[in-house]
């Protein structure tokens, strides 16, 4: 007897269980009809409001074109670095032109002396400066032309060159800074040098005085 009340019990609570999983179906697909219901609903409320939908022509899309970058004159600048390197010549002497006083100062013709004893004297103010320690000839002689250039689109007027006292060549002796003078002085837009004082690198360097454009 107690089996069977068992077994009874069972196959109640197994109908409870039954009964109890088909509501949550039936309630899971109610669910469900409803919420196709209000798709459908918002589907028919949007094509009512756009009207019926078009595609576009093959002429009437609008395809955006991609900015070309801006070309680079990579000849024009071959060219312009070219002629600066043929402007300054290795061959040329300053020496007949420089002053004969122990600063080596420069002045081309047109320009007051006093220009000179100015540079010596920090009147202006040093805007820029290159150093070329270290450097080939070449090398100092491309990037003396190429900041010289920049200094002229800039409009830098009193620059500084440091050449090195040459202590670092061979023999001691210092080469690149004669040929700076040397080059210096065949640029136009060069006015004026003087040696540097103690304080801005002495024999080691130029002050520079540039035309203005």
């Amino acid at each position: 007897m107690p089996s069977s009340i068992k077994n009874f019990a069972d196959l109640k609570n197994l109908g409870q269980q039954l009964k109890n999983q088909q509501e949550l179906r039936h309630k899971a697909e109610l669910e469900q009809i409803k919420k196709l219901t209000l798709e459908k609903q918002e589907a028919n409320i949007f094509r009512a409001t756009v009207g019926k939908l078009q595609a576009l022509k093959n002429e009437e899309k609008h395809i955006p074109l991609s900015k070309r970058p801006e070309p680079i004159a990579f000849q024009h600048l071959a060219d312009e670095r070219s002629a600066l390197q043929e402007s300054l010549s290795d061959d040329f002497d300053a020496d007949s032109l420089l002053e004969t006083d122990e600063d080596l100062s420069y002045t081309r013709q047109g320009i007051g002396i006093d220009v000179a004893k100015k540079l010596r004297k920090g009147h202006w103010v040093i805007q820029a400066e290159l150093d070329l320690h270290g450097m080939r000839r070449d090398q100092a002689r491309d990037a003396l032309a190429d900041f010289l250039r920049q200094c002229g689109r800039t409009g830098k007027r009193c620059v500084r060159i440091i050449h090195g006292k040459g202590l670092g060549s061979i023999n001691k002796e210092p080469v690149l800074k004669k040929k700076v003078r040397n080059w210096l002085i065949q640029k136009d837009e060069v006015l004026a040098y003087s040696q540097a004082t103690a304080a801005d690198g002495g024999s080691g360097a130029l002050i520079v005085l540039l035309k203005a454009y």
